[in-house]
């Protein structure tokens, strides 16, 4: 950002911004649904301001401004033990009409519906006692300076990063385009148990994807992308465009190379992917459910003693600012409450190697005769699903470059395609392309190419962890290399 933009951006807010009107709303749709005869219910409201502008070659191509409102109800039924059934009767509706007509509306409509629903024995809303305090002041959500950007200025940082990338190597003729985008949201939840809390947060983010050209003609793409909660935590654009067109460039004159078995590196960004497989596996619902490369092993050793990953929903990382200072910003992850309403917490969940926790909201824990891990998701409709927060591999202590100089040959990872992941059966295969490292060196980029393996043997095969931990999404995992896998070419 240009320094007379971030001269005039408002300080920091971390605390809520007050909607009792939306409160007001949600509580009195949960007062309503009890009175119709639920026995339970829940109620979100969230308010959001979104914000995205699409540039190709200087020109705006897509702007879009908007803000929402809307509301999403559960109600639940408890079921008569002289039934011979046990549980509750459930049902969710959600609308984006906050009269009085159109919330009656959803409201009898979600009764009606739960009350011809089959009884779930593991239904219903977390016990009274298992609510506890939530303070987002402290977590660093929201910042002003996001909403403070003009409209303007978000379009010329989208053609600032640009116009950097193209202006990097007369081989970058052309783009895919870039963008801005900026959000603000507001969420409350308040249900029949006393719990009753909301907070807000602020994204912004910037990317591009220059497109590089070879006196051939053959042409290669990447991108590079900077997000951040405050607005002031961006990477400068032309410090994004320049990255972006470094990784589009070194993929130029890629080839194929003959299969063969060999050490993999996975670049942190694939590293992340390969290693939110961790979390898929110790999903409570794929392991009550028996589909899961984890089910029965918690307590065991599930890879190797060098893999500690943990789930961290209330993550607060310090940042330094150019010139001087420090800034808090919670991470993309955190969050004072999970989708049932439980603190968020910070979970280990394979320490050592060990699989120690698992990856549980309210009705998995119950299926599996636990306790929730606070691990729930949740949208306006539908019940709760799973979902982390700030997931992250303890960083080892070499860097990237002794990384990849201890490989004598092998593939230096840096996109991935494709879903060939079966938690099932540990099976992945993925197309790739990349880098390939002789001698311990990066030698040319190679593309066409499938790794292969399974994940029982690489959690426990991976011989190196980076240090250059980062959180640049929810996620962060440090370069990886991986012993022994398969690369099918040529």
């Amino acid at each position: 950002m240009s320094s007379q933009a971030a001269e005039a951006l408002s300080s920091t807010g971390s605390s809520p911004a007050p909607h009792p009107e939306l409160s007001q709303l949600a509580d009195q749709a949960v007062q309503r649904a009890l009175a119709l005869g639920a026995t339970d219910a829940e109620a979100v409201v969230i308010q959001s301001e979104e914000f995205h502008v699409n540039v190709r070659l200087g020109q705006v191509e897509q702007l879009t401004e908007s803000g929402s409102r809307a509301l999403g109800l559960r109600v639940f039924f408890a079921v008569d033990p002289h039934d011979g059934s046990a549980g509750c009767r459930t049902a969710s509706t959600s609308t984006s009409d906050l009269s009085p007509h159109g919330l009656s509306r959803i409201i009898e409509s979600a009764v009606q519906l739960a009350r011809v629903t089959g009884p779930d024995p593991f239904a219903g809303l977390p016990e009274r006692e298992e609510f506890g305090s939530h303070d987002a002041a402290s977590l660093a959500l929201y910042f002003d300076d996001v909403a403070a950007v003009p409209a303007a200025e978000r379009i010329n940082i989208a053609r600032r990063a640009e116009a950097a990338a193209m202006a990097s190597d007369p081989r970058i003729q052309n783009s895919s385009g870039a963008d801005f985008s900026a959000n603000t949201v507001w969420r409350s939840m308040i249900n029949s148990r006393g719990f009753s809390a909301a907070y807000r947060s602020s994204y912004c983010g910037i990317s591009v994807t220059p497109i590089a050209q070879d006196a051939g003609g053959s042409m290669q793409r990447d991108y590079w992308y900077s997000s951040a909660r405050a607005a002031r935590l961006l990477q400068s654009p032309e410090e994004v465009g320049h990255i972006a067109a470094q990784r589009a460039l070194r993929r130029l004159g890629a080839r194929r190379v003959t299969t063969q078995r060999c050490p993999v590196v996975f670049a942190p960004e694939m590293a992340r992917s390969l290693m939110s497989n961790l979390l898929g596996a110790a999903n409570g619902d794929a392991i009550y459910r028996k589909s899961s490369i984890f089910t029965g092993r918690l307590g065991e050793q599930v890879a190797g003693e060098n893999i500690t990953m943990i789930d961290d929903g209330t993550l607060v990382l310090d940042h330094g600012l150019d010139g001087s200072g420090r800034l808090r910003a919670g991470g993309f992850g955190t969050s004072p409450f999970d989708g049932d309403g439980l603190p968020t917490r910070r979970s280990v969940i394979v320490e050592r190697g060990i699989l120690r926790s698992l990856m549980l909201n309210t009705y998995s824990a119950r299926k599996l005769s636990m306790q929730s891990t606070a691990k729930a998701s949740r949208g306006l409709a539908g019940t709760p699903g799973i979902g982390g927060g700030n997931y992250f591999l303890q960083p080892g202590e070499v860097t990237p470059e002794e990384i990849i100089a201890g490989v004598p040959s092998g593939l230096y990872v840096l996109q991935t395609m494709g879903h060939g992941v079966n938690l099932v059966t540990g099976d992945y295969s993925v197309g790739a392309s990349g880098l390939w490292i002789e001698n311990g060196e990066l030698a040319f980029p190679v593309e066409q190419i499938t790794i292969a393996g399974n994940l029982k043997e690489i959690f426990c095969n991976i011989a190196a962890i980076g240090n250059d931990l980062e959180f640049r999404g929810a996620g962060a995992v440090p370069t990886l290399r991986v012993e022994g896998l398969t690369v099918a070419g040529s």
